[in-house]
Order: C-alpha cells, then sequence, then structure tokens
C-alpha cells in the first residue's frame, strides 16, 4: 500500500495557526494550564507534531512511555497525509456542528472523542500495515482512557464527530460514510456471535442519536436520522429517519446531511 508524505512543516495551515492563537490567549487567561500549552501547542513544530505529541501523553502508560508512543505515533503522521487530513476534517466538524464548541483548539485538546478518532485512524494504519498486535495495543488503550472502543480494522470516513463519546462501540466490519455524526453510547455492533462481515454500514450525512444501537450487517443510508435509544436491526434507506425498538421509519430526514443539523426532535 502506497501512502502520500505530509506536507513540510513550514506549510501555511490556518487551522493551526487558529489554534496557536487560541492558545497564546488561553495561556495568559488561565496561568495554571500555562505550561500544558506551552508544551502541547506553542513549542510543537506543527499540527501534525502536536497530534501525536497529544496522543502519547493521553495514552502513554507503564507498557509503553509517552517519549516512546510519540515516536510509534508521528511514523504514520508523518507518512499518511490522509490521517493528517481526515484530523483536520474532524476538527472542523465539531467545530461547526457542537453549539459547546468555541475554537479548534477546544475539541483537540479536550474533546475525548475527537482524539479516540485519531487513535483509531493510527491504529488502522497500523492494522494494514500488517502490525495487528500493536494496533490492537493502541485500541485497548483508547478503550481503557476513553471509554471508546472502535475496531482498527473498521473503516471510518472523513468529517467524524463523536459527541460526548462515551460508550461509543464501532465493530470491526462497520463502515462510516464521511461527515457522519453519533453521540455517546451509540452501539454499531454486531448480532451474535457470527464471524465475518456482521457489522453495519452507514451512509455519508448520517446522524445517530445517544445510546442507538445498529446491529448487523445492515445498511444505513445517506442522510438519515436515527433516533436517541433506537435498535436498528434491518436497513433504512436514504433520507429516512427511524426511532423506536426495533426502530420504524416515522419519515423523511427533513434535510440534505442530519448530522450537519443535530437536529434531534423527531
Amino acid at each position: 500500500m502506497t501512502y502520500t508524505k505530509v506536507e513540510a512543516k513550514n506549510t501555511v495551515d490556518p487551522i493551526w495557526q487558529a489554534m496557536r492563537r487560541d492558545a497564546e490567549h488561553w495561556l495568559v487567561e488561565e496561568t495554571a494550564l500555562a505550561s500544558w500549552l506551552q508544551t502541547a501547542v506553542l513549542e510543537q513544530d506543527s499540527f501534525q507534531t502536536a497530534l501525536a505529541f497529544l496522543l502519547s501523553a493521553k495514552l502513554g502508560s507503564s507498557e509503553i512511555n509517552p517519549l516512546s508512543l510519540y515516536q510509534i505515533l508521528y511514523e504514520p503522521i508523518s507518512q499518511d497525509l490522509d490521517i493528517i487530513a481526515s484530523a483536520r476534517a474532524d476538527l472542523s466538524a465539531t467545530y461547526e456542528r457542537d453549539p459547546a464548541c468555541n475554537s479548534y483548539l477546544e475539541p483537540f485538546i479536550f474533546y475525548k472523542g475527537y482524539q479516540a478518532v485519531q487513535a483509531y485512524r493510527i491504529a488502522h494504519w497500523m492494522w494494514h500495515q500488517g502490525r495487528k498486535t500493536l494496533a490492537q495495543y493502541i485500541q485497548s488503550r483508547v478503550s481503557e482512557t476513553f471509554q471508546v472502543d472502535i475496531h482498527p480494522a473498521a473503516k471510518i470516513g472523513k468529517g467524524i464527530m463523536l459527541d460526548h463519546a462515551t460508550g461509543v462501540v464501532i465493530g470491526e466490519t462497520a463502515i462510516l460514510g464521511d461527515s457522519v455524526s453519533l453521540l455517546h453510547g451509540v452501539t454499531l455492533g454486531g448480532t451474535g456471535k457470527d464471524r465475518g462481515d456482521r457489522h453495519p454500514k452507514i451512509g455519508t450525512g448520517t446522524m445517530i442519536g445517544a445510546g442507538a444501537a445498529v446491529l448487523g450487517n445492515i445498511t444505513v443510508g445517506n442522510c438519515c436520522r436515527i433516533g436517541a435509544g433506537s435498535v436498528v436491526v434491518k436497513d433504512v434507506p436514504n433520507n429516512t429517519s427511524v426511532a423506536g425498538i426495533p426502530a420504524t421509519e416515522i419519515g423523511e430526514s427533513l434535510c440534505d446531511q442530519p448530522a450537519m443539523s443535530m437536529d434531534q426532535k423527531f
């Protein structure tokens, strides 16, 4: 598999520049965080190094210390442009969709859903490099640290938001399109002990509400809404809202991309 090298660190990067400006402001506003902001953002050369540093600081442990983990995590970040492009898209998605988010730096530093997805992207790269044991180790550390369990073999697009994120589970053969929003407690799981392709396929622009379970090798189409607490066990057509246990169709999704509008009133 061929990967594209990341751009040089002096390339203009508006998101990184905005993050640095916010870090400088926060440093003055809250001196208790000054050392962390200096180390995690202002002393970093680029978005890439900052992401590797942040994840290694969060996920480092007695098994692999943060410095060693940084070197491991930076390898895919420095080799695969898609990882960083997706990380920026996820950051923008969270900033645009979460009304509690006021800057790019907030989800980068504080939101475990964002951090868990970026760690998954690195584990996914490791998985496809044949380093499956290391990928599973990263998955395990993410689950222990963030209470988010994403199998490294799952396929996830860009522009993803995991809002609150606690309890999100995404199985091995699950596929998510671009611009999907998941709230806390969402399960994309199997229906039993079957092996092979056994997890849901989620279309672009779809929103899945808190505590919903989508089970089995089924397809949820593009631009769908799944109500909080629903249990979905059969295919959902494009542009459809479903809710209930088991979930039933209750109408159209009423917008082009529910993941963007985040309208959870049915």
